[in-house]
């Protein structure tokens, strides 16, 4: 049985469709060529500004709980869990709300800068990604990371502030 009005020719079917497909699919593919590097660059800066923050949130919780130390000895904790409930006291006391990843590699842990007897002073991206930021960082007053190349290199610790100092 044949279709369509009898005596009359079908068109053949050539291709088309499947032809302007791929040259859509060829022209999306070259556009996402130029755009993701872009992309790609600014995720990293918004991942290098959210590790700022986020260190720059440890360094002061950090200090925090050194300057409440009872006592003259004035220590970090021994576990940054330490920050999310400080049990030296009667009441609550909460130096930091939650712990937070590390956002240059969320299944890394942080790196942890010790004083002389074994407490924290500061936390450190392991990662190895080179900084976007090339000169020195100013992060809050007391916390100026210095020039690096690497993550690794930026350290998150709070400079103790004296009396003299503005």
């Amino acid at each position: 049985m044949q279709r369509g009005e009898p005596g009359r020719a079908t068109a053949p079917q050539g291709g088309f469709t499947l032809i302007a497909l791929l040259v859509i699919v060829a022209v999306v593919g070259w556009g996402l060529a130029f755009v993701g590097p872009a992309w790609s660059s600014q995720a990293h800066r918004e991942r290098e500004q959210e590790l700022l923050r986020i260190g720059r949130l440890y360094a002061e919780a950090l200090q925090r709980y050194r300057e409440m130390s009872p006592g003259g000895l004035k220590t970090g904790p021994a576990r940054l869990e330490d920050l999310l409930l400080d049990t030296r006291f009667l009441g609550t006391v909460r130096h930091l709300r939650r712990l937070y990843p590390d956002p240059m590699g969320a299944d890394r842990p942080w790196g942890l800068v010790r004083d002389a007897q074994g407490g924290i002073v500061g936390v450190f991206s392991r990662s190895e990604e080179e900084t976007v930021a090339q000169g020195p960082v100013w992060v809050v007053d007391g916390l100026v990371l210095p020039p690096a190349r690497k993550y690794v290199d930026w350290k998150f610790v709070m400079l103790p502030v004296t009396a003299g100092r503005l």
